[in-house]
């Protein structure tokens, strides 16, 4: 995903409306539970609004979605829909070094360089695909998800240089999770290069934190799709 056409999908951003966690029936239990969840009732906002952006904005993604059978999750739902998603995909990478946060109806996955891809490398290591298989299962079983997919490097090396390195990285795990059944519709790898570090750079411990991905998931709701 190119830079400008990232840009222009976060201009087009709907508003989201916060509701509180309410009480609803659990559709995939059939249990009565409290959402621990904000609902989003339209729109929403993914790694800056690049999914909620096409979702609210793009006929064309619309259309594809539908097509590709994608009927989206009720807004009541919405949230209970991601706290099994959520449940489930703790338990999977319990363990493995990749780290699981909730942020309202997002779910994200951080997949640290240390179990993803050698040092200048964007061919994924073979313990990584492991981790990625358990993904790929839980997101090919809830459909109704959105992926968008980061990649991160450190400083090292020029801009330029690193700015592809972390395109080829998202590309390589979107293209692995379609191999595994997960629609490509559903993917947006994209490359953040060094610009989002979350360590600091002048230390090994710290440009190891910055080359990671990041999956953040996003349910699609039925009222983006009206």
């Amino acid at each position: 995903m190119t830079k400008p056409f990232k840009q222009s999908l976060i201009a087009l951003t709907a508003s989201a409306v916060l509701m509180a966690g309410c009480t609803t029936i659990n559709p995939y239990t059939g249990e009565r539970q409290t959402s621990n969840a904000a609902k989003v009732a339209v729109g929403g906002a993914i790694v800056g609004g690049v999914v909620g952006a096409m979702v609210s904005g793009d006929n064309r993604l619309k259309g594809a979605l539908i097509g590709a059978g994608i009927g989206g999750v009720a807004g009541g739902s919405v949230g209970v829909y991601m706290d099994v998603q959520e449940a489930k995909l703790r338990e999977e990478m319990a363990g493995t070094g990749v780290t699981v946060t909730r942020n309202g109806d997002q779910i994200i996955l951080n997949m640290p360089g240390n179990i993803t891809f050698d040092v200048n490398e964007a061919t994924l290591q073979g313990n990584f695909q492991n981790n990625l298989d358990g993904v790929a299962a839980i997101l090919v079983e809830y459909p109704d998800t959105l992926i968008a997919i980061a990649g991160h490097t450190d400083s090292t090396g020029s801009r330029s240089y690193n700015q592809r390195l972390s395109e080829r990285r998202a590309q390589s795990v979107a293209d692995y999770l379609r191999n595994k059944g997960v629609q490509s519709v559903r993917l947006f790898p994209y490359g953040e290069g060094p610009d989002k570090p979350i360590a600091d750079n002048n230390t090994e411990q710290g440009r190891a934190a910055n080359r990671r991905v990041e999956l953040v998931l996003e349910p699609v709701v039925r009222e983006d799709l009206s």
